[in-house]
Formats: structure tokens, C-alpha cells, sequence
């Protein structure tokens, strides 16, 4: 087997390639610090990982989870049909599934990643369209919408969904301490700063809108 990893991350803060390439030591890494909207080959590693792939180079591609393979439903779909095109098996780790099964294509696999695609692509629009009500809902009361979190390029919103795994920690466990949560929400190819916390903690007590 000739193995790749791809990785997707939001922003610098996330770096943690020398603890994954210890990690993974048989495995060719593949990381893209990108926003997911951008389409899977648009990617500069995900163009990367096509050309190893159609070179023959790479046959298995691990992805943590299904929602890194592109940047909605059609997109991820489109993504894995050309991995199996190309003979490639795909396992998405988080779910310890492989697409296919003895050179067969895995009906279970293709099943749950259509629908996991599906209902993240969903939230992703729930998302916006709550934004989109929370910037009106904060105009009528004549608040002033905060528009991008500092540091980032991304609104409080997006900064929240990138960080919903930090979000659900901090919810859960609203009397550990920064660091603890951190390292609580901390899983594999994420990774979390108590500084991290501190502005997602922020967004939520603030309710994002002044």
C-alpha cells in the first residue's frame, strides 16, 4: 500500500506537522491550510494529492473526516467517485469505513458518506442563514453587527463552526479551565489553544452580536 493522509486546517494556529508525521510515519501527509469552501482540486494539496494519485504514486488516502473531502455534498462526492476511478480505497477515519472491500466498491461506505455529506453541507447553510438573521435581528435593535473576529479573516459564526468541536467542550464543561478544555476538545488533525477557547468562549457569552 502506498499510503496518504489529507488534511485540511483553517488558519496557522492549527500546525501540528511534526507531531502527525511522527504519528504516521508510513503514511505521505497532505495539508492544506484553507477555508472549506474552497472545491477539494482547488486546493493547492488536494491538487497535489490528484497528481500523486493519477502518477500512480498513492493508492490509499486516509481523510479524519468525510466533510474534509470537499466543500459540499457534490464536491466531496465528486471527489471520492474520482478516487475510486482511479482504484484508490479511501478510509474516513472517524466513521472506520474504507470505500472498498477485496477491489469492490463498499455499498456502506457510499450509503453513510452521501448522507454525513449531506447533513454537513445542511449546516453549513443553517449556519448562514442564522447569520443572516442575527445581522438583521442586530440592525433592528440598533446594535452594530461585529463583522470579522480579529486575527482572522472569518465572521464570529464561521469562527464558531470551525471551532464547534471547542464550542461543544466549552458547553459541556463550562468550569474546566482554558487549557483543560483545550485539551479536552484537542482530537488528531484538530488541535486547540487556550487562546483558542478564550475567543470562542467570548463569542458564545457575547452571543456574537453587540
Amino acid at each position: 500500500m502506498k499510503k496518504a493522509r489529507y488534511i485540511r486546517q483553517s488558519s496557522q494556529g492549527q500546525k501540528n506537522f511534526r507531531q502527525l508525521a511522527i504519528a504516521h510515519p508510513d503514511e505521505k501527509l497532505f495539508i492544506d491550510i484553507i477555508s472549506g469552501s474552497v472545491p477539494f482540486n482547488e486546493r493547492p494539496l488536494g491538487k497535489k494529492l490528484i497528481e500523486a494519485v493519477e502518477g500512480g504514486e498513492i493508492n490509499y488516502v486516509t481523510f479524519h473526516a468525510i466533510d474534509r473531502a470537499g466543500r459540499n455534498t457534490i464536491n466531496v462526492l465528486q471527489t471520492l467517485q474520482f478516487f475510486y476511478d482511479k482504484g484508490v480505497i479511501v478510509k474516513i477515519e472517524n466513521l472506520g469505513l474504507e470505500s472498498m472491500i477485496n477491489g469492490k466498491s463498499n455499498p456502506v461506505f457510499n450509503l453513510i458518506t452521501t448522507i454525513l455529506s449531506e447533513l454537513s453541507s445542511l449546516e453549513k447553510l443553517s449556519l448562514i442563514e442564522r447569520q443572516a438573521e442575527g445581522i438583521l435581528q442586530a440592525k433592528l435593535r440598533g446594535g452594530v453587527y461585529k463583522g470579522r473576529v480579529s486575527g482572522t479573516k472569518d465572521t464570529p459564526q464561521e469562527t464558531i463552526f470551525k471551532h464547534k468541536r471547542t464550542a461543544k467542550a466549552i458547553k459541556s464543561n463550562p468550569k474546566l479551565s482554558l487549557r483543560q478544555i483545550a485539551k479536552l476538545a484537542s482530537e488528531n488533525d484538530y488541535k486547540v489553544s487556550a487562546n483558542t477557547v478564550k475567543k470562542v468562549k467570548e463569542l458564545l457569552k457575547n452571543q456574537i452580536f453587540e
